[in-house]
């Protein structure tokens, strides 16, 4: 995954850094709020992994932004804070977070945190897809499915999301198909 870590403790930055390209992560960093700001627009992350107390724009500041903004891909965003508590962890979620982490962090608990941001970024794109453009036969209405097969559409959906459906005809299908079939078949 790509990665964006927001921290304005050296030290701390350069460990997380370490830990995650060790993982197999790319890694972008960031010494403030602003600068991760700036190299949030123009980069495409994953995660962003954010101190909450630093010097230009806070990390909750980010969060909000992050959500606020029109990007294509969903960003998974840990908080990495010293602060603790209730009132922080539902001050942090309400801004934007999607997880929140006490320092010291732990470097395992991390590892598990990230595999969970991971699924979930994973579902989002699936989720993307569906939500996206599908090739559709014009005569059949058909999808070209991931394997170039064409599916029909019910089969398609049921396939890939926990929709079901229910049949019902709509007024133009009703007053151009089914009323002429019905008088056609009325007797004479």
């Amino acid at each position: 995954m790509r990665i964006l870590i927001v921290e304005d403790d050296v030290d701390c930055s350069e460990m997380l850094g370490e830990l995650l390209e060790h993982g197999g992560h790319q890694v972008v960093g960031a010494t403030n709020g602003l600068e991760g700001w700036e190299k949030f627009q123009g980069g495409d992350f994953s995660v962003l992994i954010s101190d909450w107390v630093m010097p230009e724009l806070d990390g909750l500041e980010l969060c909000r932004r992050i959500r606020a903004a029109e990007t294509q891909d969903y960003c998974y965003i840990i908080l990495l804070t010293a602060l603790t508590g209730k009132t922080n962890y539902i001050e942090a979620m309400t801004a934007g977070a999607d997880d929140f982490m006490s320092k010291p962090f732990d470097p395992d608990e991390l590892k598990a945190r990230l595999i969970a941001a991971e699924r979930i970024v994973r579902l989002k794109e699936q989720l993307k897809r569906l939500e996206g453009v599908l090739p559709t036969c014009m005569y059949c209405k058909r999808i070209r499915d991931h394997r170039d097969a064409w599916v029909g559409i019910e089969e398609y959906i049921t396939k890939r999301t926990a929709a079901s459906f229910s049949h019902g005809v709509c007024p133009d299908c009703y007053n151009t198909v089914v009323k002429p079939e019905i008088e056609r078949m009325k007797p004479r």
